[in-house]
């Protein structure tokens, strides 16, 4: 079996795009310039060192530990994958090429890798062990066997239709083993993958379901909601405002759309935008996100535009959960834990 590698495309999949267009992984950073197959990694200890001089051993270790992976250990021809969060898409690929530094391709990770993109795989048919070893939260991590044979049989074609499955609920997952790490590193991985098992538990929402869930989080903010019935909706699925009646603004008009991978796009932003006034506020929820153009749209937009994918779903679900009513809550369970602060 070969080598897999996990390499993160940013901070909530930020430069995914990048990824998949110019067919590479990359990590950053560029203060540390270009670098070379032949440093050790006690070389990169001293660069860390001295470039960044305020941050802890431990920190510094782990980051040199990571570029001397991305540099030396990984090699032409070893799998890899890389991770979309608002289309909950695992991408499938293989390394083509040795270490290059381009700054030119992304200047906030310069240290680049080539890469040809095979497959897809839709996170909600993982198994919870897989989504738990994949939720580490390293920029940069070598996949377990069984997690590697398991992306391979559930691994589609880019170009396959993509199909809706709710994500399995399942037990906690044994911890994964490795290197012993800082309490730090340990509560951030926690919080990513609490993070992780609440957007599993919103995708595996029905669509009606799905409606309610938006209309409670908007009625805990003190408006008043209504939920459009199963059928034509005229293109808006809740309408909320302080009155309920639409006499006293804002008149909040949402779209909810519950497509897990498949990213919103111009053509749906202008029809649900159609008849709107500018005085109207308009959200429109997509938990398979958003294509880029759809972002620049709503960015052009006369009308208040806000575009809500699953991970920030997930963060206005968390920041109101202890407002919302009792049948909202019971949508999504959750229970509070406590993890020490220092």
């Amino acid at each position: 079996m070969k080598t897999t590698w996990m390499v993160r495309a940013g901070r909530g999949s930020e430069n995914i795009e990048e990824f998949l267009r110019l067919g590479i992984v990359a990590m950053g950073d560029a203060r540390l310039g270009k670098l070379s197959p032949s440093q050790t990694k006690a070389d990169l200890l001293r660069l860390y060192a001295e470039k960044y001089p305020e941050e802890s051993e431990g920190t510094r270790a782990t980051w040199a530990s990571q570029s001397a992976r991305f540099v030396s250990e990984m090699k032409a021809g070893d799998g890899v994958i890389t991770y979309d969060s608002e289309r909950r898409l695992y991408f499938v690929g293989s390394l083509t090429s040795d270490y290059e530094w381009a700054p030119q391709l992304i200047e906030s990770k310069p240290h680049m890798r080539r890469v040809t993109w095979a497959g897809r795989v839709s996170r909600d048919g993982l198994s919870a062990a897989a989504r738990n070893s994949l939720g580490a939260i390293q920029s940069l991590f070598k996949l377990g066997p069984d997690v590697v044979t398991e992306m391979r049989e559930l691994t589609v074609p880019l170009d396959a239709p993509i199909e809706s499955a709710a994500p399995p609920p399942a037990p906690m997952s044994p911890p994964i083993e490795g290197k012993p790490r800082s309490d730090a590193e340990l509560s951030a991985e926690m919080f990513d993958k609490a993070g992780a098992f609440v957007e599993d538990a919103i995708s595996r929402l029905d669509w009606q379901q799905m409606q309610h869930l938006v209309a409670g989080i908007l009625r805990s903010m003190g408006y008043r909601t209504q939920v459009s019935e199963e059928g034509p909706d005229r293109g808006v699925d809740i309408f909320a405002s302080p009155d309920g009646l639409g006499l006293q603004e804002p008149r909040i008009f949402v779209e909810v759309k519950h497509r897990p991978g498949t990213p919103m796009g111009t053509k749906e932003i202008r029809s649900f935008l159609g008849g709107r006034k500018e005085r109207d506020k308009c959200l429109y929820v997509s938990t398979g996100g958003f294509t880029k153009d759809a972002h620049y749209e709503a960015e052009r937009s006369s009308v208040a535009l806000t575009l809500i994918a699953l991970p920030r779903l997930r963060e206005l679900l968390l920041d109101r959960y202890e407002q919302l009513d009792s049948p909202t809550r019971a949508l999504v369970p959750l229970q509070r834990f406590y993890w020490p602060s220092r």
